[in-house]
């Protein structure tokens, strides 16, 4: 019998074969090969930008592809929209720094160092950049040439001989920017006897496994690092076949500044590195070229994209003789998101690439929430004067209503303290405690408690932390579960319950209603059971508005707009329903919560509930795993833990 699920799984697969053909279509190549002077003719003739584009324009275009315009007129680039959440100023900076090299600015020259605490994405950063290097590269737009068998793919424009360059500039309106690597001038002059326009041409797609268009370093013992990793060396094997040590075709072309020529170079923990590589490097980015023994200078256009975390920059900035170094640098900061919403999101992005067992383990719907607004209490300062308590500093950068601060706080905050979320828990720290309790307890169902507990029992057993963090951390592991859990856990089943008691709630509305107009018209009320008169009922109603703290003074004019919009639904013909009225379905909601107190703590009673009881309970539980994305084990969790507290209220 074919259920739900298989229905819903073909489904999923049929709209993924979909999206695999239409990305195929999409991202079809065109293998191309030619001569120089077929290049000219038909690529060159074509698309002259395109085809001339540095480094830089190439990134930036890369960018711009994949990027759009949302409603308020900000330019987003989807390349990081899934992946990266919570960093939005630094990729901001990042696009920033393409746009304006891309344009010729002086930024161009300068090397882009990516500056952070570990686990702050970074290095996802340049893993999407490079990605998106290689797909770009696949497209029509995206199509890339080089100077066929060239070990640094270079363009084939730089054979235009210089005399002809302003010519050509003329005739096409580009500039043609470089020299000839010494490997192609000696085939040049070998092969072609000096033709250039018989030089062979191929479309080229970059490739960071095939080592075009993007290189990598990572440093290993600095007093063994050798700077032939970077720029190569001779290779023995083919001195004897080519009988001269300065014979460019003896040399070995391995190293990353020739397999990042047209692309990028990535060097990650980049200020590990002897200063010697940091000259090379600053001097290919300004200058554009390199110097190897033997052979002149070798020009290689490519984008320098580095990081390093803080430690070692703030031991960097203790070396005056750096300054130099850190004058030619572009340094953005890559912080800790200060959003716990982006947090959680981080979270589910790690839980969702983990392995199977740990996917299919049940999170209640707080978990992520609760141990992201704990990774952010650690990654804050707090104020000398207190002026803003960590709990609504923590709302305020969610870009949540705070009574009594506006919306521009938030960012007046962050600019009296720069330095917020360059340390702290990160997000591998709380992925590893989630691990943990699931491969402790052995259970498929996690709570937020649970996850609480483990953070706990986490950093008590690390012994990178200091005593004194410890315990100021744990105190924020109950700050999290007080001024957030505890919150959001009542909402939960404050909701559930509510619903399960409509009918009551409808009614309770209409009291309300019906004492309001006595109240106004200065009329009493008929008791419905023994047909007394009375006055209205001023403390039932004073009990319902204190739920959304109505004053006394103010409680007036809010019953008149109430009256009001009664009044105006019995006109248009309409039933006057709590969604009539947003403040008075809540306060009623609250009202009737605090009414069914009793029912919740049968929950955890000894005593054997009736059957209707149990009923109601039954439906407020199906509510909270149907509606609110709890599980049946999560769900009976969530109403003991209520219950628990409301007998402490």
């Amino acid at each position: 019998m074919t259920t739900h699920s298989d229905v819903n799984r073909t489904e999923q697969q049929d709209d993924l074969l979909k999206s695999l053909i239409e990305f195929t279509k999409d991202h079809r190549a065109a293998h191309w090969s030619g001569t120089v002077s077929e290049f000219l003719e038909r690529v060159m003739t074509a698309d002259p930008k395109g085809a001339a584009r540095t480094s830089h324009q190439y990134m930036w275009d890369m960018i711009r592809w994949m990027g759009d315009v949302d409603d308020g007129g900000t330019f987003r680039c989807k390349l990081f929209d899934q992946e990266l959440f919570g960093v939005d100023e630094a990729i901001e900076r990042v696009v920033d720094y393409f746009k304006a090299a891309a344009a010729g600015s002086e930024v161009g020259r300068r090397l882009l160092l990516l500056l952070g605490p570990p686990s702050g994405g970074k290095s996802t950063l340049v893993i999407l950049l490079k990605r998106g290097l290689e797909e770009y590269s696949r497209t029509e737009e995206g199509a890339m040439y080089a100077i066929q068998g060239c070990p640094v793919h270079e363009s084939p424009l730089h054979l235009i001989p210089h005399s002809l360059r302003p010519r050509f500039r003329d005739t096409y309106g580009v500039e043609i920017i470089g020299e000839v690597c010494p490997h192609c001038r000696t085939r040049l002059e070998n092969d072609y006897s000096g033709d250039f326009l018989r030089m062979p041409v191929e479309r080229i797609f970059i490739s960071e496994a095939g080592r075009v268009g993007i290189g990598t370093y990572a440093p290993h013992d600095p007093t063994t690092a050798d700077l032939a990793d970077l720029v190569g060396s001779v290779d023995l094997s083919k001195v004897a076949e080519y009988g001269d040590e300065g014979d460019p075709r003896a040399w070995s072309w391995s190293g990353a500044v020739y397999a990042a020529s047209r692309g990028m170079l990535e060097m990650i923990e980049i200020l590990k590195v002897k200063r010697e590589f940091l000259y090379l490097l600053l001097t290919l980015t300004q200058e554009k070229n390199v110097k190897v023994s033997r052979f002149p200078l070798i020009y290689l256009d490519e984008t320098i994209l580095a990081h390093t975390n803080l430690a070692e920059f703030r031991k960097f900035l203790q070396e005056s003789e750096n300054e130099a170094l850190l004058d030619r640098m572009v340094i953005i900061q890559v912080p800790y998101t200060l959003n716990y919403k982006d947090e959680a999101r981080i979270y589910k992005k790690l839980i969702s690439s983990a392995a199977p067992a740990f996917r299919e383990v049940h999170l209640d719907p707080h978990v992520l929430h609760a141990a992201a607004v704990f990774a952010i209490f650690t990654r804050l300062h707090e104020a000398d004067d207190k002026e803003v308590e960590l709990s609504k500093k923590v709302r305020l950068y969610a870009n949540e209503e705070v009574e009594g601060y506006a919306h521009a706080e938030a960012e007046r905050m962050k600019q009296r303290m720069p330095d917020e979320g360059l340390a702290g828990i990160s997000p591998r720290f709380v992925i590893n405690a989630l691990s943990n309790a699931i491969i402790q307890t052995n259970v498929k169902s996690l709570t937020t408690m649970d996850v609480l507990l483990a953070l706990k029992d986490s950093i008590e057993n690390d012994a990178r932390i200091d005593p004194k963090r410890k315990r100021k951390w744990i105190d924020y592991l109950v700050l999290a579960r007080k001024d957030f859990y505890n919150r959001w856990v009542k909402e939960d089943v404050h909701k559930a319950l509510f619903v399960s008691f409509e009918q009551e709630a409808q009614d309770l509305l209409d009291k309300y209603l019906d004492e309001v107009e006595a109240m106004l018209d200065n009329r009493q009320i008929k008791d419905p059971i023994t047909n007394e008169e009375r006055k209205p009922d001023e403390r039932f109603l004073r009990a319902v508005e204190e739920k959304i703290h109505i004053s006394d003074s103010g409680k007036q004019s809010f019953r008149q707009e109430v009256v009001r919009k009664a009044m105006g639904a019995y006109k248009r013909g309409e039933k006057f329903t709590l969604d009539s009225h947003a403040q008075l379905h809540n306060a009623v909601q609250q009202y009737l919560f605090e009414q069914r107190r009793e029912v919740l703590r049968l929950v955890s009673s000894t005593t054997r509930p009736d059957e209707e009881v149990r009923q109601k309970i039954s439906v407020v539980e199906k509510r909270l795993v149907d509606e609110y994305g709890y599980d049946s084990h999560s769900a009976r969790e969530a109403l003991n833990y209520v219950t628990t507290l409301m007998a402490q209220e």
